[in-house]
C-alpha cells in the first residue's frame, strides 16, 4: 500500500532529531508523498521547542518541494485529567495535533485505569486529531475502550512504525491488538513513520503490515489518501468551530 501522507515527523526543533523542515519535505517529495505533517514535540519535552517556535510557524511555507506542509505538534499528556503541555492559544493556530505519553514531560506512569482515563480525556480535547503510539507498553491502556471512544469522537489512533524499530520496545503485540479492535469496532488509524531524520520520512512498512494483517480497510487508513486527510481536517475544523461557538454562547 502506498501512503500519500506522513502525519508524524520531527525536525531539529525537537532537540533529538536531525533534519530541517526543508530536508524532510524534499525527502517526502522523493517518496511520492503529497502531505507532510511536521509535529515537533510539545513544550515540556526536554530539549524541545520553545513557545516562540510554535508562534512563528506561520513563517513556514504551505508547500515545500511540491509537498503540502501541515504545521503541527506531538503534544504531551501531562496529568491524569488529560491536559496537554500546549496552551489553547497555540493549539488554535495548528493544523494537526497529536497527543500522547512521554517520559520526563510531567505525566507520572499510572495504572491501566489511570492511563486510560488520561488518554480518553486527551481524545476529548477538541483540538486533538489523533493519539500517538497508543500501543506503548510503558503506558498501558485499555485499548478496547480507547478504540471505542476514538471512533465515537471521530478521532484517529496511530500505528507508529518507529515503535517497531527504534523506540518503545514491546509495542508490536499491543499495536496488533489495537489493529484487530479497530477492525472489529470500526474507526480510523494513521500509519506514521515518526521520522527523526529525513531518510525515515514515509518509512511505514511495518505499520502497514500490522494494519493489513488485522484486515483494516484502506478506507479506515486516514493517510492512505491525501484527499481523505483533507476531508478529515475539514470535518474536524467544522466540529471545532461548533464547539467554540457553543462555548462562547454559554459565556
Amino acid at each position: 500500500m502506498h501512503l500519500e501522507a506522513d502525519l508524524h515527523t520531527h525536525t531539529v526543533a525537537s532537540g533529538h532529531a536531525y533534519s530541517t523542515i526543508k530536508e524532510m519535505a524534499e525527502a517526502a517529495a522523493e517518496k511520492g508523498l503529497k502531505i507532510l505533517a511536521v509535529t515537533d514535540h510539545g513544550l515540556n519535552m526536554p530539549g524541545g521547542p520553545h513557545y516562540y517556535y510554535f508562534t512563528n510557524l506561520r513563517a513556514v511555507p504551505r508547500c515545500i518541494a511540491g509537498v503540502e506542509i501541515l504545521k503541527g505538534v506531538e503534544a504531551n499528556i501531562i496529568d491524569k485529567d488529560g491536559h496537554l503541555d500546549m496552551p489553547e492559544r497555540l493549539l488554535r493556530e495548528l493544523d494537526w495535533v497529536g497527543a500522547g505519553f512521554h517520559d520526563g514531560t510531567g505525566y507520572v506512569r499510572g495504572s491501566i485505569e489511570e492511563n486510560t482515563w488520561a488518554m480518553i480525556a486527551a481524545l476529548r480535547n477538541p483540538y486533538v486529531h489523533f493519539i500517538v503510539h497508543p500501543g506503548n507498553p510503558d503506558y498501558p491502556v485499555d485499548l478496547e475502550k480507547i478504540v471505542l471512544v476514538a471512533k465515537a469522537l471521530g478521532k484517529a489512533l496511530e500505528i507508529n512504525n518507529n515503535s517497531f524499530s527504534v523506540s518503545r520496545p514491546g509495542s508490536k503485540s499491543r499495536c496488533e491488538l489495537m489493529a484487530r479492535l479497530v477492525k472489529k469496532h470500526g474507526g480510523q488509524v494513521v500509519l506514521n513513520s515518526d521520522a527523526h531524520i529525513f531518510s525515515a520520512v514515509g518509512v511505514c512498512g511495518r505499520a502497514v503490515e500490522v494494519a493489513m494483517a488485522a484486515g483494516i480497510e484502506q478506507s479506515q487508513i486516514l493517510n492512505s489518501s491525501a484527499g481523505r486527510v483533507r476531508q478529515y481536517l475539514m470535518r474536524h475544523r467544522i466540529r471545532l468551530e461548533g464547539i467554540l461557538e457553543s462555548a462562547e454562547q454559554i459565556k
